[in-house]
This record gives structure tokens, sequence and C-alpha cells, in this order.
């Protein structure tokens, strides 16, 4: 399902990539119109108008409709709609590309681990929280902590425990409660 919807994007993109098929349906849009009055408006030959709306038919962005021996084309709004509520959400445009969200991490983690051992605390808030997301994951779930031992795990990772314990709290990734700390679940690097 999702392939599809990415290839029928991908066709409305390839559509819509030339002036004269978007000046066509913003003319479209006002009202319908042969090949010949679009040819006139457009000072394009009748052939080249029949091109681009065959293209625009495929997508079914246009309708025609016969009256005579003359064919009326107009805008298929109905289809606009359609194809910006079901493709242009925000939702559905994440969820066309499958992107392997764990290179980054990897990348991250690779260039601030050496031997297990953090070299330094990243100044990036991003690359900071993936190492921070690794750093809580020293910690068991359901296992309370009291601060020594907090400092003492992270001490085997980086010297500053202080700042990197402040900065699990606030990043929510672990709790604290009169000095004893407990991490969060579903943690994911």
């Amino acid at each position: 399902m999702q392939t599809e919807k990415f290839h029928t994007l991908l066709r409305f993109f390839k559509a819509l990539a030339d002036e004269s098929r978007l000046k066509i349906l913003g003319i479209l849009a006002n009202h319908e119109c042969s090949v010949e009055e679009l040819a006139v408006l457009l000072q394009l030959k009748e052939p080249t108008v029949s091109h681009h709306l065959t293209k625009l038919k495929d997508l079914n962005l246009v309708s025609m409709q016969v009256e005579g021996s003359t064919h009326l084309y107009q805008l298929n709004t109905d289809v606009m709609r359609s194809i910006s509520k079901e493709i242009f959400s925000p939702d559905s445009i994440a969820s066309l590309i499958e992107v392997e969200t764990e290179a980054w991490s990897s990348k991250v983690l690779k260039n601030y681990l050496l031997d297990e051992r953090l070299k330094e605390i990243p100044a990036s808030r991003k690359k900071r929280l993936v190492i921070l997301k690794w750093l809580a994951n020293q910690f068991e779930v359901g296992i309370t902590y009291p601060e020594q031992d907090v400092n003492q795990i992270i001490k085997r990772y980086h010297p500053d425990c202080a700042t990197l314990r402040r900065e699990l709290v606030g990043y929510n990734l672990m709790q604290r409660s009169h000095g004893v700390y407990w991490r969060l679940d579903a943690i994911q690097v």
C-alpha cells in the first residue's frame, strides 16, 4: 500500500514538474476550456496541449466532457482534495519511506565511543540524545539507584558524571526523587 502511494506521489510531482501543465491546472481551476482555448491562452500548439492534458488525465487531475464536437476539460477538484488529504499529510509522507533509523545512532556511537568509553559529550542536541539513550541503557529498568551508584556507573564511561546525570534526568531518560534514580522504560537508541 505504501509503495502504491509513493508511486502515485512520484507520478503527481512528475506531472506537475512542467510549467505548462501547472498553467493548465491554474486555468482549469477557474473554468473549463477546450484544447483550442488552452492553446491560445498558453501560446502553445494544440498537439502540445493535448499531450499535457493526457498526462494530467492519467492522474485524474483533469476530466473531459464532450459537447457536440468539442472536448471540454476541467479540473477534477475531488481528486485534488483526495490527494491532498491522503498523501500530503505529514504522517502519510513520513510513512512513504522506510529509513534505517539505526544508521544515525550507530554512526554517532561509533564517532563518540572508544572501547566503550565516551570520548566527549556531544555539543549537538541530537547527538547528545543518542549518547544519553545509550548511557541510559546501561541502567536496568525497575531498579532504583542511589546517586553514588549512578555516579559510579557513569564514571565507567566518562568522568563528568554530574553533567551526564543531570542530562539523563533533563532528557527524561531517568527520573530522580530524594537522591534516588531509576531508568524509564522503552528507550531506543
